[in-house]
């Protein structure tokens, strides 16, 4: 196996980290007002609140994945970094809107004890959290779909080339699987009527998400796929049904790592759908950007892994040992009540 491949399967890995963790983050996101109901307005800022402190302590550490991922295909393939960033400004720039948004209003939505202003910041979570969630699905699914490219590796489509039927359906799967993954990760985490809430709601969301992502998984096999491909189809589908059960019977460390499971699947597909190419070209095979022509010189490619090797292990150490840290279920009564349950008070 050489440097080209390994790098192409780290980068998988390191999409796999950010999808699998801050899928979760979005999703809680995305389900805060559906969650948090009943009573008055602090009952309900109280619910709002334990939501948000299930991730508070993890959430910026989740997109730490993304930069990573970033860097790494910059650094390892340039020329699929610079066609991905041209062809798909639009895109990314939303998300990276949307990601800014979402970053200042979790900070910011306790700063002013006012009830409009946290209205305000709010929103930002749930849309900073819904944009990329559908975003992410569009972009890979056009990623192994291909899209216009010239002889010169440049993109020669438009944004509506991206919304076509299979992209589409990439962005709703994306973000129904988000949903899921969320509403199982804040019945793992939290207590009271919320947890009853959220396992409900993951019961009502696992059907739709197995509907959704498995017509995806098929038409992805069908059109693009390998044939060892299929495994990954299998295990993501009997995934998504044993999560159904998990929830059912309110086991929720199990759904969600089965949840987990079914996204690591779905990146599995994806990428193996891909290679050997990095980003297919749908004008004409011969302009498609592959693992070969699109990647760094040999030396670079030595230098990073050896850098991989010495300081990947500490970076997944520390966020395992975050996670552990704030491993314990939450409720309102874990909430300072000298706050007046306005501020977004995760210990950090």
């Amino acid at each position: 196996m050489d440097l080209t491949t390994v790098w192409f399967i780290l980068i998988g890995l390191l999409w796999t980290g950010y999808l699998v963790l801050e899928g979760f983050d979005f999703g809680v996101g995305m389900l805060l007002p559906v969650l948090s109901r009943g009573g008055d307005d602090v009952h309900r800022e109280g619910q709002w609140r334990v939501m948000l402190n299930t991730i508070g302590p993890v959430w910026d550490g989740n997109e730490v994945w993304l930069l990573v991922a970033g860097g790494a295909t910059f650094a390892a393939f340039p020329e699929w970094y610079a066609t991905l960033f041209s062809g798909f400004y639009l895109p990314l720039l939303l998300i990276l809107l949307a990601l800014i948004a979402r970053g200042v209003a979790f900070e910011y939505r306790g700063k002013v004890n006012d009830a409009v202003w946290r209205a305000r910041w709010d929103r930002a979570i749930v849309v900073g959290s819904a944009l990329p969630a559908v975003l992410w699905g569009v972009a890979f699914a056009n990623i192994v779909r291909g899209v216009p490219i010239d002889a010169d590796h440049q993109f020669t489509g438009t944004l509506l080339t991206l919304l076509n039927p299979y992209g589409l359906l990439g962005g709703l799967t994306t973000l129904t699987l988000f949903l899921l993954h969320g509403a199982v990760f804040i019945s793992l985490k939290t207590d009271g009527p919320i947890r009853v809430r959220a396992r409900v709601l993951s019961a009502r969301l696992a059907p739709v998400t197995l509907v959704v992502a498995g017509t995806f998984a098929v038409w992805t096999q069908l059109a693009h796929g390998a044939g060892w491909t299929w495994a990954a189809v299998v295990v993501a589908a009997a995934a998504l049904v044993a999560a159904v059960a998990a929830t059912r019977e309110g086991r929720e460390g199990v759904a969600f790592v089965l949840t987990s499971v079914t996204i690591v699947s779905a990146v599995v597909l994806l990428f193996g759908s891909l290679f050997p190419d990095v980003m297919p070209s749908s004008t004409d095979v011969a302009n498609s950007l592959t693992t070969a022509n699109a990647s760094s010189t040999p030396y670079t490619l030595k230098v990073m892994t050896w850098v991989a090797v010495a300081l990947t292990p500490f970076v997944v150490l520390y966020q395992g040992w975050s996670y552990w840290v704030f491993r314990q279920r939450i409720s309102t009564s874990h909430l300072p009540a000298a706050s007046g349950l306005s501020a977004f008070a995760s210990p950090r």
